[in-house]
């Protein structure tokens, strides 16, 4: 490979995180791209809720086979691991073999006994797409075992595109592609321990039809991301995760929906079933998203909250202990960053534009298999 040859492919990543349409359409640019310099034989995309780190839309899932992808969540969330997601997304590096995270003994690793080999894998290189501390997506590489395992110089180009992959995953979260909600209820939907879905109501249904289609049930996708809440609940129950099995995701409508899962217990105090419920996000529940993608300071974001909430500057600097002069020196900041010149505009842009009807019609979207 030439310092060329590289260069080229860099760019033409950086360029499809800035100017990619759609999740599936980045994730699938950034992996033709990154072939041509960081060879690999299969690879799993993920977006994240940047608060949970738990998996959502969009997915790209590639050379992954049928029977492997039933308990990919499961073994992320309840089997101890190394190079685990949310172990990744706290981690100083983000990124790293399994070769490496193994000392050269991949056999230790439960995945690479139970999930790589017999799928003919060998090495897997992880990373998390951050911007700050926040997750916004994940990959995992993996090489075939008659290949050479993944190498610094390997790591080095995947580092050097991670937050690039994760602006772009960022930038596509402002968006403004929500409808109007027709009702709030939300639905509910049981499942077992193994995370098999047992029964579910008719407004369940009908949230699963809006964010699959009219078959969700065989929408792999959308019902894997249902599963990783699933299998993180008795995590959280346990006390062993500190996140919350929620995710917030965008429908195929557009619309973002919010899915949380909690285990039960019977009355005589064993595990009962999984409850998992689906609805609309309130705009409260996406306000945060929103204004984390746009890169606002813990301050700033802050002093927009306390926009929202109709206060003045002279209040905000009151509630804040600062001048106001510096209240107005954060506001405009917002205001650049949001792309606003008013505050009517900056608590529209980020509390009820995801929430105006589409311009256009739902649009059949192709999903990677998983």
């Amino acid at each position: 490979m030439t310092t060329r040859t590289l260069a080229v492919a860099l760019r033409a990543v950086r360029d499809a995180t800035e100017h990619a349409a759609s999740g599936e359409d980045l994730f699938e640019q950034v992996s033709s791209q990154l072939r041509r310099v960081l060879p690999f034989d299969g690879a799993t995309w993920f977006a994240t809720d940047p608060s949970t780190v738990l998996a959502t839309l969009p997915v790209r899932v590639e050379n992954v086979a049928d029977g492997h992808c039933e308990t990919f969540w499961e073994r992320e969330h309840q089997v101890e691991d190394v190079l685990l997601f949310r172990d990744l997304a706290r981690s100083d590096a983000a990124i790293g073999t399994l070769y490496h995270a193994t000392a050269g003994t991949p056999d230790r690793s439960a995945r690479a006994r139970e999930f790589l080999r017999p799928q003919g894998y060998g090495d897997e290189l992880r990373a998390a797409f951050r911007t700050g501390a926040s997750t916004w997506g994940v990959v995992a590489l993996f090489r075939e075992q008659k290949r050479k395992k993944f190498t610094d110089q390997d790591t080095r180009i995947l580092g050097e595109l991670s937050s690039r992959v994760a602006h772009g995953l960022r930038r596509l979260t402002t968006r403004r592609t929500g409808i109007a909600a027709d009702s709030d209820a939300a639905g509910t939907l049981l499942y077992d321990a193994n995370g098999g879905m047992l029964s579910l109501d008719a407004t369940a249904s009908r949230w699963l039809t809006e964010l699959a289609g009219p078959g969700w049930a065989d929408a792999t996708p959308e019902l894997s991301m249902i599963s990783a809440a699933v299998t993180r609940a008795p995590m959280v129950a346990a006390g062993r995760e500190g996140s919350p099995a929620v995710s917030r995701m965008r429908a195929r409508s557009g619309r973002w929906l919010v899915v949380h899962a909690s285990s039960l217990h019977r009355p005589d105090g064993s595990a009962g079933p999984i409850a998992v419920t689906i609805g609309p996000a309130k705009s409260s529940q996406i306000a945060p998203i929103i204004i984390e993608a746009y890169g606002l300071t813990p301050r700033e974001q802050d002093i927009t909250q306390d926009v929202a909430r109709g206060l003045s500057n002279a209040e905000i600097a009151v509630a804040r202990n600062v001048s106001p002069y510096t209240v107005r020196d954060h506001l405009k900041a917002v205001f650049a960053k949001v792309g606003v010149s008013t505050r009517g505009e900056l608590v529209a842009k980020l509390f009820a534009d995801h929430y105006q009807p589409t311009i256009h019609a739902p649009g059949a979207a192709t999903h990677a298999a998983f």
